[in-house]
This record gives structure tokens, sequence and C-alpha cells, in this order.
């Protein structure tokens, strides 16, 4: 089954964000875009460089209403320690949600039950709380994080335009299809 279009599942978790641990709910996702972007550990080596690509992509994602929320297995305090050690998550501005009972990788089913760790998945959820966007790496394989903002543009166009779709490589500004009758077989 899909988690296309399905409702985030009630979770409670602390996160650290600067300096801080704060609790995030899945009532903190309601009227904003927000992305869950899991990845297996801290103090690693492909999660720093995927989470340094985020941070310097953040202010984009911010600009466009979304808050970017990365999940791991690992606790707030293990978070904060490869925080402060760590010249590339010390970047970090976004929190880092800790998912020690591992609820919110079972959740999102990106769980690897028997590790005890979460597999690189990506969820871009509307401000409905709606799960929009899904895409699962293998443990060895990174994510772009400009990608991933061509992706939430095109899932926040179409939401405001119901009856258009964004074509493969579709960029902000480019033209749309209007899916009709007449579009069949002619594409």
């Amino acid at each position: 089954m899909s988690l296309i279009n399905t409702e985030v599942k009630p979770f409670k978790a602390t996160a650290y964000l600067n300096g801080e641990f704060i609790d995030v709910t899945e009532a903190d996702l309601k009227g904003k875009w927000s992305i869950f972007f899991f990845y297996p550990a801290d103090f690693t080596f492909v999660c720093p460089t995927e989470l340094g690509d985020l941070a310097d992509n953040y202010e984009a994602f911010k600009k466009l209403g979304v808050e970017i929320y990365s999940v791991s297995t690992d606790t707030h305090f293990t978070h904060k320690a490869w925080h402060d050690s760590s010249e590339t998550i010390g970047k970090l501005q976004y929190p880092m949600l800790a998912d020690p009972t591992l609820q919110i990788s079972r959740n999102f089913e990106v769980l690897i039950e028997e590790a005890g760790l979460a597999e690189r998945g990506t969820f871009v959820v509307d401000p409905d709380g709606k799960v929009q966007i899904v895409e699962i790496n293998a443990g060895n394989i990174g994510r772009n994080a400009e990608e991933l903002l061509r992706k939430v543009k095109a899932a926040q166009y179409v939401r405001e335009n119901p009856n258009e779709v964004c074509p493969a490589k579709w960029k902000e500004g480019e033209e749309t299809l209007a899916p009709s009758l007449d579009l069949v077989g002619k594409i």
C-alpha cells in the first residue's frame, strides 16, 4: 500500500534545534509544507553529505514555506553531540527529530527492523498533513536537495492548479499540461 495521500500518523518526538530540545508532533505540520528526511544514523558517511546539502538549500525551502525534519533512530542527545562535533552538521538550522522508539520510522514504513535503523526515505507532506511525495533510496545512494526542491515546487504548483500536471523535468515557470481528451496519444 502506498503512503501517497495518506495522513501522517500521530507522533510525538524530541528534536534538537539551535541549541535546544523541542517537542514536535503531527499537529506542528498542519497549515504548512513539510519534508521528513529519514537517514540511517548519526556519525556516518553519506548522511552528513545529505544533511549538509539540505542545510545549504534550507533558505530556498523556507521561502516556499517548507519546514524540514531530519529523522533518525538516534536520540536527541546524539543529535546534539553530532551537531556540536561536525562542521557540516553544525550548519543545520532545521529540527533533527529523534526516533529511538522507532515509531515515526514505522509510521512512514522506512524502518529496517533487524537493524533498528531507518532507510533513506524522503516524504513531502502538504499543509493538510497528507503525504504527496515518497522517495526511498538504498543506504549507499545519497539524495539531492536541488532535485527535492524542484519536486516540492511541482507539488505546490499542482495543489494550486488542480487542473494541470507537471511533466517530466518540469521546472518552475515552464509549461505544464492540462489533461484532456485532446492530449491522448499526442504527447
